[in-house]
């Protein structure tokens, strides 16, 4: 399987080519399992962070690099936008989202309380890869609903037209490529 070789956080990677379609292919950048990637990408997020009260983040490649942040500023809470409603969630404000990664309509939930937490509070919100902006966007929605107030967006990638974006904070980017593995200009 052909392969894009780059540096994130100062640590080198082989993110598999994975086709989109018969023209389009994306860099798989898969943060799970690896700990060091995570911690390293935390720390320079970090660094580039405005201050904030909480950190959110899409369920589910967020999930490792929102909790390493809040892990390294010892923050008491993180929360996360489910892709499902579970029994113990009240009071549940949820959104839809279409991301380039999957081929349906999903949706988004936060919890009433997680809500009422983030009211006139200073929100992160932190993702693996910023894309098409669809997930970013649902989580947007997600914490203005719930009256939170958006000072940051950050990812530790930004893919494609993603990387001309001036309203978000990432720490790599991360080029399309065509069908047969050559980098989109």
């Amino acid at each position: 399987m052909a392969s894009y070789h780059m540096t994130i956080a100062g640590l080198e990677r082989d993110l598999p080519l994975c086709p989109l379609n018969e023209n389009l292919s994306i860099g798989a950048f898969v943060i799970f399992g690896d700990c060091e990637l995570t911690e390293a990408c935390a720390r320079e997020l970090l660094k580039k962070a405005p201050e904030f009260d909480y950190i959110i983040t899409a369920e589910s490649k967020g999930i490792p690099i929102a909790y390493e942040m809040a892990r390294q500023i010892k923050a008491p809470k993180w929360m996360l936008a489910r892709k499902g409603v579970k029994l113990y969630m009240k009071d549940v404000i949820g959104v839809e989202v279409r991301s380039i990664t999957t081929d349906h309509v999903q949706k988004l939930y936060i919890d009433g309380e997680d809500a009422k937490l983030m009211k006139g509070k200073r929100i992160l919100i932190v993702d693996d890869v910023i894309s098409t902006g669809e997930s970013l966007s649902a989580i947007e929605e997600l914490v203005n609903k719930a009256g939170g107030n958006i000072v940051g967006k950050m990812a530790i990638l930004a893919e494609g037209d993603a990387q001309k974006r001036e309203d978000i904070i990432y720490l790599e980017k991360l080029p399309l490529f065509h069908a047969d593995g050559s980098v989109v200009e």
